[in-house]
């Protein structure tokens, strides 16, 4: 009796015990399964992940920890809506996330916003961001919003940046900046602080990650080398590629026409979306279909929508929907799918999606700090006795493409040259410049060049000058002042209007017919005129071109004038 009770016992409790085992090895199965879909989640459309074991370890642990920064520059535009649906996504993963408004940050990259705009920028973003959060359903209360001045003016925060100084180059600051910081001819120091600083933000916010676009790689990778050397951890980053714009370039808060600010009317949305290109067939250069992959489909997919309508008469084959981006970009290849339906049905879903932000920042206190975060570009002073002011913009430029026919010297001036150029008008125009310490007559002579045609004539030492000849100049390291004169696009002709990407003629007026000298209009635009690191010559970051192409020159980081 008591050896049969022993063997029932120990039969029950192998089967306790195998039980035990059992539930242990589901419990552990059902960890593993969830910790990968979090990591689904938090990777899903990532480009790049930087530390992608530490990331598996620290969410087989606790909740991950990370943090999205933004610069309070520009206003944010729909390209925005990419984070906050990874956003979206790292919440659904029970990670805890925090939002940094990087005023400072603002401030340093070249004076984007100017400290006494700080506040009232930071605020905006503020407010614009959790608008668009509320837009597509994301709940604010499991996020953190975090302003860098509110710690990055302290005691320690100091310290760290003064600690980082003694072990950074200026090289590595330069590189790691030069996707992201505004690159100019002569750079101050704050642009060579800033991958520093959003370094340390690692460690001051406690985060695991750093979230951001593909284009900081290069801080990232800048910080994965100098935190330790300071005695701080590596973080994990974590990557979103870059959204192209509308006409084709990263959109960016800089380039008017290849973005739609979240605040765009109806009105203002069709005429972009209408404007953009979407070449009928081509799906490899194409601002619309970019638009649907990246900002449409995970908007559709985080609001529970199941597919994106094509609205179109029974004439011309009646409504489509596509489930997948797949299947409306092979549709659209196809030639299946007229750009101008696309175009009409995205217009309608971006409507949609920004009416209730609209309607948000239709509050009378909102609007006011709208004005004070963005106030309108300066006037002319009005003349008296009335008349219209007109903003002081690229737009008032007359910039041709002109042809040298003929280059001789100045006979009452060592350093100058007298050109005859033609600028697609009767007869040419004749240009005095200073370029003759810097090239020679045969260098310049039958060559392309781009002409200011509307600064009023001038007697330069007994001869008139109808125009200024535009140049990329600068002072090597040597001491040395180098000077060359822009190029126009390839295959340009004489009177090729150049424009400013962002200030077209026609949208924002002609040209003045002649510059007021008393008006200092060019004078005002010059400072912002300069030769980018790429070679491009833009306006404060908008591309100097015409319809042919983009204006260049073969000095970098050089000044326009």
């Amino acid at each position: 009796m008591l050896f049969r009770f022993y063997l029932n016992y120990q039969k029950t409790s192998q089967l306790v015990v195998l039980r035990t085992v059992t539930l242990a090895r589901n419990f552990r199965r059902m960890a593993e399964n969830e910790n990968e879909a979090k990591l689904k989640l938090i990777t899903k459309n990532l480009q790049e992940v930087i530390g992608m074991e530490k990331l598996k370890t620290v969410i087989s642990e606790r909740p991950l920890k990370l943090y999205w920064g933004t610069a309070t520059t520009g206003k944010p535009h729909i390209a925005y809506f990419v984070p906050m649906t990874k956003i979206a996504d790292f919440l659904k993963a029970e990670c805890e996330v925090t939002i940094l408004f990087a005023d400072l940050h603002a401030y340093l990259d070249n004076l984007k916003a100017p400290w006494q705009l700080l506040e009232y920028r930071t605020k905006y973003y503020q407010a614009v961001i959790k608008a668009m959060l509320q837009s597509i359903d994301v709940p604010l209360d499991k996020l953190k919003f975090v302003r860098g001045s509110d710690y990055q003016l302290t005691k320690e925060y100091t310290l760290d940046v003064f600690k980082l100084s003694t072990v950074v180059t200026e090289h590595d600051c330069k590189k790691a900046g030069s996707e992201v910081v505004k690159q100019v001819q002569h750079p101050a120091l704050s642009g060579l602080l800033y991958p520093g600083l959003q370094a340390l933000d690692e460690e001051y916010l406690k985060v695991d990650a750093q979230f951001g676009g593909v284009d900081q790689r290069k801080i990232f990778t800048f910080s994965e080398k100098y935190l330790p050397q300071l005695g701080y951890a590596k973080r994990i980053h974590l990557m979103n590629p870059m959204v192209p714009g509308l006409t084709g370039a990263k959109m960016s808060s800089s380039e008017e026409e290849s973005k739609i600010d979240l605040l765009d009317d109806e009105k203002t949305v069709k005429k972009k979306i209408s404007k953009a290109f979407c070449e009928e067939g081509n799906i490899t250069e194409n601002g619309v279909l970019s638009f649907c992959k990246f900002v449409v489909y995970p908007i559709m997919e985080l609001k529970g929508l199941k597919a994106l309508t094509i609205s179109r008469s029974e004439e011309n084959g009646g409504n489509l929907e596509f489930t997948t981006y797949e299947s409306l970009e092979s549709t659209f290849e196809k030639k299946l799918l007229h750009p101008g339906d696309l175009k009409a049905s995205v217009t309608e879903f971006l409507n949609t999606l920004l009416e209730p932000i609209r309607k948000i920042f239709s509050d009378p206190e909102l609007k006011k700090l709208t004005q004070l975060a963005y106030p309108k570009p300066k006037k002319e002073k009005q003349q008296k006795g009335g008349g219209e002011t007109r903003d002081i913009t690229p737009a008032r430029l007359d910039i041709r493409v002109g042809k040298v026919q003929s280059v001789k010297c100045h006979p009452d001036a060592e350093s100058l040259f007298i050109e005859e150029i033609d600028v697609g008008e009767p007869l040419l125009r004749t240009v005095v410049s200073g370029l003759k310490p810097y090239m020679k007559e045969e260098e310049l002579r039958d060559r392309l060049v781009v002409l200011l045609c509307n600064l009023k004539p001038q007697n330069m030492r007994g001869v008139k000058s109808q125009g200024m000849l535009l140049a990329a100049s600068k002072t090597n390291m040597e001491g040395t002042r180098e000077v060359t004169p822009l190029c126009p696009p390839s295959e340009s002709q004489p009177g090729d209007v150049i424009y400013i990407e962002g200030y077209s003629h026609g949208e924002h007026g002609e040209p003045d017919e002649q510059l007021n000298p008393k008006k200092k209009i060019f004078e005002t635009l010059k400072p912002d005129l300069h030769v980018s690191d790429k070679g491009l010559a833009e306006f404060n970051g908008h591309v100097m071109k015409s319809d042919r192409g983009n204006v260049t020159a073969k000095l970098f980081n050089a000044e326009i004038s």
